[in-house]
């Protein structure tokens, strides 16, 4: 099953319209007589869930009334959620990043995920430009997996935290470079360095990924573009250190997590064949889900990075694809703007 979110053109609706997609994201159905909006479906899964099922086979069946789904209308499918935290499940994007500044990687590191809560009252749409202010900012994409949770007790073990997972969607966690080290040099974290980030226009049930979901990781290739341009074809399933039911496990240790949560894997990174950096698709690599990852590896072979930071009228493309090479979460594609 896949869902999404159409925006209201008046702005009144913030969370938008719920609705089912086709499996080829060509069509939709309202859900509003079943429920309003995808936070709704989520408080109530277990009721809801079937309703929304049925009304998925219906539609493909083309049994019910129908419209044609354009990306460009959606929001994300949450607008806003009560909480989005991020991890950084490939540690070897971690290891990178600290080579790079010459830092050690604690061993903890290996065993123990990193996380940040990130800012959830209002993510840009799918087909949203990125607003940048000022280029000196240094602004990344970071093409990530996500989930979204349904209610998860504090203390849930591993098996506990997968049983919770509700959807599997992409996001471009957009990260402003330039201002972290100092936001993290005070000792308190990230926020001005990271602005609203954008999800791809469906979320899919993991029951309808198949063999794609196992053990809390999505095994498909994570494809980004720029500016037209291979940029990364990045295995989701390789080199992910920590498994989405870990991380959502992490999370819950002092807390209990309501539904709706999202839940982010980190920027997608793997090693390279030989087990060190990953090279860019020129070189013969699977690429990068970042700049700064590709920047960290120049440093490292070559004492210094070439590759710039976005600028503004710069176009980024983020997707999955299916095996017939249909994207299976719709297309995050979005230029850098004022």
């Amino acid at each position: 099953m896949k869902l999404a979110s159409l925006k209201d053109a008046s702005g009144r609706r913030r969370d938008g319209t719920l609705v089912v997609v086709s499996n080829d994201l060509a069509w939709y159905a309202d859900a509003g007589h079943i429920v309003p909006t995808l936070q709704a479906a989520l408080d109530d899964w277990d009721r809801i869930a079937p309703a929304l099922a049925n009304l998925a086979t219906d539609l493909e069946h083309e049994a019910i009334p129908r419209g044609r789904f354009h990306e460009h209308d959606a929001a994300s499918p949450l607008p806003r959620a009560y909480q989005w935290a991020d991890g950084s499940a490939y540690v070897n994007h971690v290891a990178l990043v600290r080579q790079a500044r010459g830092a050690e990687l604690p061993d903890s590191f290996w065993h123990d995920p990193l996380m940040y809560q990130g800012g959830s009252d209002g993510f840009l749409g799918p087909r949203d430009p990125i607003p940048l202010a000022d280029e000196r900012w240094g602004c990344d994409l970071e093409g990530e997996v996500v989930v979204v949770t349904g209610d998860v007790p504090q203390g849930a073990d591993r098996d506990t935290a997968l049983t919770a997972i509700r959807l599997v969607g992409l996001t471009n966690d957009v990260s402003l470079r330039a201002l972290i080290p100092g936001e993290l040099a005070k000792g308190f974290g990230f926020f001005q360095s990271k602005p609203a980030s954008a999800f791809s226009p469906v979320f899919v049930t993991p029951d309808s990924l198949g063999d794609w979901w196992q053990a809390g990781k999505l095994h498909r290739t994570l494809m980004v573009d720029l500016n037209g341009r291979p940029f990364g074809r990045i295995a989701a399933g390789e080199d992910m250190t920590f498994d989405f039911g870990t991380l959502i496990a992490h999370a819950a240790k002092t807390r209990a997590l309501g539904a709706g949560t999202i839940i982010g894997s980190g920027t997608v990174s793997n090693c390279d064949a030989d087990g060190g950096p990953g090279r860019p698709i020129a070189a013969g690599g699977v690429g990068y889900a970042c700049l700064a990852e590709q920047r960290t590896v120049e440093t490292i072979l070559d004492g210094a990075a070439t590759t710039p930071f976005l600028k503004r009228g710069d176009t980024v493309r983020i997707w999955m694809e299916d095996d017939r090479h249909h994207p299976i979460f719709g297309v995050i594609e979005q230029s850098v703007g004022d």
